[in-house]
């Protein structure tokens, strides 16, 4: 485990969110060292799932998108969830805050359905990448080339495409920001 101490890193995500995509790199970063964020469309807690139908629990927000400032924070994670990366795709502000990401060069995590976002964006073209299978079509359609691996860096972009490669994605990303 890397030493994060003084890192800082920012969670965006909305209700129905994969609750392992967010929780597993929150808590991992957290002891690392790293203070870590959530931000959502309001300061109400989020609700959770496991798989898209099985609601889990109520996971705290610290702040709305409108608070995050991209230049405090060292790094981006983009959890998935079906429901939440569809919702989170047309926000405008979390559209703005991944550009703000892509342009600064620091790492953007973004794993299983959250590549809907970058697509969204307009992200993706000429970039090598990875999400949940199903929407692999999707990524491909943006002008991206996508991967069947458990984790995918193309410079500061890292990317994973389901649950199961949590731990391959939460090394990638503490070893970015070591």
């Amino acid at each position: 485990m890397s030493d994060l101490t003084g890192k800082r890193v920012a969670i965006i995500a909305t209700d129905h969110v994969e609750e392992s995509e967010l929780v597993e790199p929150r808590d991992a970063l957290r002891a690392a060292g790293a203070e870590v964020r959530v931000h959502s469309t309001s300061t109400e807690p989020i609700q959770g799932v496991r798989s898209d139908t099985e609601q889990t629990q109520q996971l705290e927000v610290d702040a709305t998108f409108a608070d995050l400032d991209p230049a405090a924070y060292d790094a981006l994670v983009v959890p998935g969830g079906t429901v939440n990366a569809d919702t989170i795709r047309t926000d405008e502000q979390a559209q703005a805050i991944v550009r703000a990401f892509a342009a600064s060069g620091k790492p953007l995590a973004v794993i299983c359905h959250g590549p809907w976002l970058l697509i969204s964006a307009g992200l993706v073209a000429g970039r090598r990448l990875t999400s949940y299978p199903s929407i692999a079509d999707d990524v491909r359609n943006a002008g991206g080339t996508w991967l069947d691996e458990e984790v995918v860096i193309d410079e500061h972009l890292i990317t994973s495409r389901s649950p199961a490669d949590l731990p391959a994605f939460v090394t990638a990303l503490e070893d970015a920001l070591a």
